[in-house]
This record gives C-alpha cells, structure tokens and sequence, in this order.
C-alpha cells in the first residue's frame, strides 16, 4: 500500500466574491522510502500540495491518505498529534525558535511528536556527525549560518524517525555547498533510513536527484517522469 494517496485533492480559496482554484482533481501515489520531487512555476499549486500533504490545511474536496490514516477526516486535534507523529518538515526559512539552542529546537520537535519515548541519543549523534552540526548543538541560531540553521532543521525532522520528509523549497536561500549537502542528507534518508521524501523546488537541476519528478502547471500535474538520481551529491558529504 503507498505510504502517500491524493486521490480528486481540490483546493479552492475564497475572497469576497472572487473564487480561486489552487489544485483541480489532483491524483497520485508515492511509496514508501521513494524520493519525490514536485516542481512547477510560481502559482502552479506545488506550495498548496505541499500544505495539504501535510495536514497544514484541509482539502476542498478529495482525500489524502498519509500511513493509511485518512487527514481529511480527523478533527484539528487528531491530525496534529498524526502529522507530529507520521511527518517531519523542512521549510526554506529554517523556522528555528531564535531563543532556543539547536540541541533545544531538536528536543522541542521530539517533545511535540509525543511519541512517548526518550530522545534517541545515539541517532542524535548519527546526525550531528553527518549533518556536521555536532559542534554547533550549545549555539542560537543568530550564532550560526544559514546552512549551519538548515542542517540544524533537518536534524529536527529527523529526530522523531517520521516515516515521511516534506521539504519545501529546503536548498533556497542556500550556496552551492550548503544545497549539495541537504540534498544529500534528504537523499540518505530515503536510501539508507527507509524514509519518504517529498521535496519541493524551483530548481530543476536539484530535483534530478529524485527518484520521479512531478512537474506541476495550474493546478494540475503535466507530467511524471523519472529523476536522474546521481552518485555526485552523495559523494560531496559522504
């Protein structure tokens, strides 16, 4: 069974009197441990996928199907303590708390998953050595750079062990060193830890290393076509 289904998803917003479509009838399947990429132009619906795989907002019409629960059909409280529990974000502005250390804002993600189980020290040490942040776990984010804060945030969502990573636009405000180094970490999430990445992106050349790419245009999915997954961005870190 796929670990993702969007079956008919329909997004509409309103504002007065004027109506806009978002998404229109979108369908698809992801299986688990599959690395996705969804690019598209600005307007194209990929950001409101985004939300609505998440749980962050409601679907107008249709079902999204996350590890077999229906979030369509939770209440508020229930798909917040399932999206704490089933997925790990990584946003494009970090969204580190800035009075918080890292090694805080690691613990604050673990205590919000509720997963009832102590923070697991020994992957914490696996993923500051490979995030290289096992230096920087005592400083604020003020205190470090931006790809120091983004490694910093996956290390977040990584944490809790979710069977899915939802990484919206996570290399944008990156240099080339700081991308190629969180592609490669989502990368190894899914090769090596068994987790489903969906990525969103602008950047055409960083989806390549999905094993499909969605390609979105006013509200709808053109194409599916398979990624060019390389061995290049691997090697940069590993």
């Amino acid at each position: 069974m796929p670990i993702i289904a969007a079956t008919n998803l329909r997004k509409t917003y309103r504002s007065g009197k004027v109506e806009t479509t978002a998404l229109r009838e979108v369908s698809f399947t992801v299986e688990a441990g599959e690395f996705v990429a969804i690019v598209g132009p600005s307007g194209s619906g990929k950001s409101t996928l985004f939300y609505l795989l998440g749980g962050l907002t409601p679907p107008t019409s249709g079902h999204v199907i996350i590890d077999g629960i229906d979030f369509a059909s939770l209440s508020d409280a229930e798909r917040t303590r399932a999206r704490g529990q089933k997925i790990g974000f990584v946003f494009q502005r970090f969204n580190l708390l800035p009075t918080l250390t890292a090694m805080g804002n690691i613990e604050l993600a673990h205590n919000i998953a509720a997963t009832g189980k102590p923070l697991d020290r020994d992957l914490l040490t696996h993923l500051s050595k490979l995030l290289r942040i096992e230096g920087r776990l005592d400083h604020r984010p003020s205190e470090m750079s931006g790809g120091e804060q983004q490694r910093v945030a996956i290390a977040r969502a990584l944490i809790t062990r979710p069977a899915i990573i939802l990484a919206d636009e996570p290399t944008g405000n990156l240099d080339t060193e700081n991308s190629d180094a969180v592609l490669a970490m989502l990368r190894h999430a899914s090769r090596e830890l068994g987790q489903t990445v969906l990525m969103i992106t602008h950047n055409p050349e960083a989806a390549q290393i999905a094993d499909r790419v969605m390609t979105m245009r006013d509200g709808q999915i053109q194409k599916i076509a398979p990624g060019r997954a390389t061995d290049r961005i691997d090697h940069t870190v590993y």
